[in-house]
């Protein structure tokens, strides 16, 4: 058994691949400090991604791989992480939104492939890491993230002019479905619509926030452009299912992106198998490997694949969604892995510069 050298600690713990960022320690810069004293290796972080629910294995591994590395299996690891979530760039002639730091939008192309329950489950995931999240229902038309949010009644207004965002499991949230009772159809034109969805997301106090998710409604029509154009957003993920019908349509809103210039933070496959409430029996239902072939496609990430499962919809319905209903389960756990994915991605977009450049003012003297 050899002693520790910190330069060997030092070399193992910048070769370390973090699978978020998909980068070495050493490549995202992210190491802070690494000392040495006697069997203990010191190691000090700051990530640029929330990850508190991964430092315990993040712990374990490192561990290991410095006592693999250096021959000392009696090596213990005192570790310290940080989190430094920052505000990356957005379309190029709109302005970012004060207090929110980045917008991510989650699409999809057509309806009825769980693109909500997905939004909702992905925005507690992040929050749950430690994020400040705000979660805005965009679908004018049918909101549904009261319900799943366990959220009624109507927001509160201290001027009369903004409101102040509905708060519940740590995630500050906002729906026209706050506005209306639930019942009301609205008969609105497209116009109106997209004057709606801008009022929600300007008018709205949201609280320092690390990041906004949008959950869009699906297709790539007025409130998408409206978005896409006017709203700065930092980046999308688009859900789709297996079923090759999906994925035709996913790949239409995808590419509504990338005309836009907003970067695809991955893609999240939803209802990839079913598994039986009875007997626990897995089957891909919905046809296999569809979400990866598309990622692969459009040289994006796959952020993760979900199955089809009843408690998610009745969790989702009962208004106390699966990452908050059962923190320690299976689906929790991939929820959470693919929004510290989805942010680990966009950390490694360009940064907003913005604030750094002084403001010029012309006087006439």
């Amino acid at each position: 058994m050899s002693e520790l050298s910190k330069d060997r600690v030092e070399s193992i713990v910048n070769s370390f691949v973090d699978p978020h960022l998909e980068l070495t320690f050493g490549e995202a810069n992210v190491v802070n400090s690494v000392d040495v004293n006697g069997n203990e290796a010191i190691v000090s972080l700051t990530l640029p991604y929330p990850a508190e629910k991964y430092q315990v294995s993040l712990q374990r591994q490192l561990q290991d791989a410095i006592a693999s590395g250096c021959e000392n299996d009696a090596t213990q690891l005192s570790l310290s992480v940080n989190t430094k979530i920052i505000a990356h760039s957005v379309q190029q002639g709109v302005k970012r939104l004060e207090r929110v730091k980045n917008i991510i939008a989650v699409a999809s192309g057509k309806g009825g492939v769980g693109k909500s329950t997905t939004s909702v489950n992905l925005a507690l995931s992040l929050a749950a890491e430690g994020a400040s999240v705000g979660l805005l229902d965009a679908d004018i038309y049918g909101p549904s993230q009261p319900r799943m949010m366990g959220l009624s009644g109507q927001p509160e207004s201290s001027d009369g002019k903004t409101i102040e965002p509905m708060e519940n499991y740590g995630v500050q949230t906002m729906s026209i479905g706050f506005l209306i009772e639930e019942d009301t159809p609205m008969v609105w034109r497209g116009p109106m619509v997209t004057q709606a969805l801008e009022q929600l997301l300007n008018d709205t106090n949201w609280r320092d926030l690390d990041y906004l998710l949008i959950d869009l409604p699906p297709g790539t029509g007025d409130t998408q452009l409206t978005l896409a154009q006017k709203v700065p957003v930092s980046g999308a993920i688009i859900v789709t299912t297996p079923q090759d019908i999906a994925l035709l349509d996913a790949r239409k809103g995808l590419k509504m992106f990338e005309k836009v210039s907003v970067p695809i933070l991955g893609i999240v496959e939803n209802m990839s198998t079913h598994i039986c409430s009875s007997c626990g029996h897995e089957e891909h239902i919905f046809g296999s490997g569809g979400g990866s072939k598309m990622a692969e496609e459009a040289s994006v990430n796959l952020l993760g694949a979900l199955p089809l499962e009843m408690g998610i919809r009745l969790q989702a319905d009962s208004g106390k969604p699966t990452v908050v209903a059962e923190p320690d389960s299976r689906t929790s756990d991939i929820y959470r892995e693919i929004a510290r994915k989805a942010a680990a991605r966009l950390s490694r977009q360009a940064k907003d510069y913005s604030d750094k450049f002084p403001k010029i003012v012309i006087q006439n003297t």
